[in-house]
């Protein structure tokens, strides 16, 4: 189906809507056969309509590679949140304590089923774990990135993230489709990779590449910058290859990989500071797969960088419950590592390469 037929079809659907009296055409963008065509009636809320300005305003439509469209209406990735207000009164940020009293999070009361539904959800996730494991599920991407990975493979990292309740699974955008599947109403993310490894394709395949995976069920985007324009001093070009993919991602978590091994500590900071300027919400240390992996130092340096507002992943090499551990406390807020089940449930980690 090319973009006309498309289209048509779209405004076929508006007109059908319309009829029903589901809404009133006119702002959809497409020619109204109807003699009143007028903006979207916000049947829920009583809001005004729009002004004729924003009526008229052209809006964008893309196509996924998987058939999904996204409308221009998406909602933005939010900014990361201000400092809690006597921090601002102070010039320090506060760090997250996850207590009632946290400035940030602001925690309440737990509400039941009942509660949340009269509040307004339709859907609610919860993830209980199946099998014994420590509080570090919490934190961990569970990880399987090498390029001869199957889908019996694939399948059972699906069902291991369930049973331990971690964060999610990380995987290549072949597999997002299937990880999707496996993981719906779960409460676990599908994680994908963009750039992977080397980082070194154009802004303009990073962004397709992302749009890609979120059409396919990605909730999380893993990108790796250009290491070499970065190591060049073309920070300009190192900016716009995040932003393209913060744009592309539409609203998804996005983490930044530097691939810490191959840059000085100058370097790192670059990178953290580009980062968190194109408003990404995360920095990751490493593929795993460019010869070093997370060190505490450079978990450290890049905590001190961002702030204690913005996610630090660490990646490559946690083989074990102790680096887990140092790693968290050295201010990491996720873990990438293929070990994840080896660091929960206390078993002994195999030896392995990468993640």
């Amino acid at each position: 189906m090319n973009e006309a037929q498309l289209r048509r079809v779209v405004e076929e659907v508006v007109r059908a809507l319309a009829r029903q009296g589901f809404l009133k055409e006119g702002e959809c963008g497409c020619k109204s056969s109807a003699p009143d065509a007028k903006a979207f009636s916000d049947r829920a809320s009583g809001a005004a309509r729009p002004p004729a300005s924003a009526a008229a305003a052209p809006r964008a439509t893309t196509v996924g590679t998987a058939g999904k469209v996204f409308s221009g209406e998406w909602a933005p990735y939010k900014p990361h949140a201000p400092a809690a207000p006597a921090a601002q009164a102070s010039g320090e940020d506060v760090e997250h304590t996850g207590a009632p009293d946290c400035p940030h999070c602001g925690t309440g009361p737990q509400l039941d089923e009942n509660q949340l539904r009269a509040l307004g959800a339709d859907r609610i996730g919860v993830c209980r774990p199946s099998k014994k494991c420590s509080p570090v599920a919490r934190y961990v991407d569970h990880t399987l990135l090498k390029p001869n990975a199957t889908q019996e493979e694939v399948a059972k990292l699906c069902e291991e993230a369930k049973s331990y309740c971690f964060a999610s699974v990380c995987v290549n955008p072949s597999y997002v489709a299937l990880c999707a599947q496996l993981l719906r109403g779960s409460g676990v993310k599908v994680c994908t990779v963009v750039g992977f490894p080397l980082g070194s394709t154009t802004p303009t395949v990073k962004a397709l590449e992302t749009r890609d995976a979120i059409a396919n069920g990605a909730d999380e985007i893993d990108m790796v910058i250009n290491v070499g324009a970065l190591k060049s001093g073309n920070d300009g070009l190192v900016a716009s290859d995040i932003r393209a993919v913060r744009e592309a991602s539409r609203g998804r978590l996005l983490k930044v990989i530097l691939e810490t091994s191959l840059l000085s500590d100058g370097e790192k900071v670059r990178a953290c500071k580009a980062a968190k300027e194109a408003g990404a919400d995360f920095v990751k240390t490493s593929t795993g797969f460019g010869g070093g992996g997370a060190t505490v130092e450079d978990v450290r340096l890049m905590r001190e960088t961002v702030g204690p507002l913005m996610g630090v992943k660490a990646s490559g090499g946690i083989r074990d419950a102790a680096a887990a551990k140092a790693m968290i406390d050295a201010g990491a807020t996720r873990l990438g590592t293929s070990a994840s089940v080896a660091i929960v449930g206390g078993e002994a980690a195999k030896e392995s390469k990468g993640y």
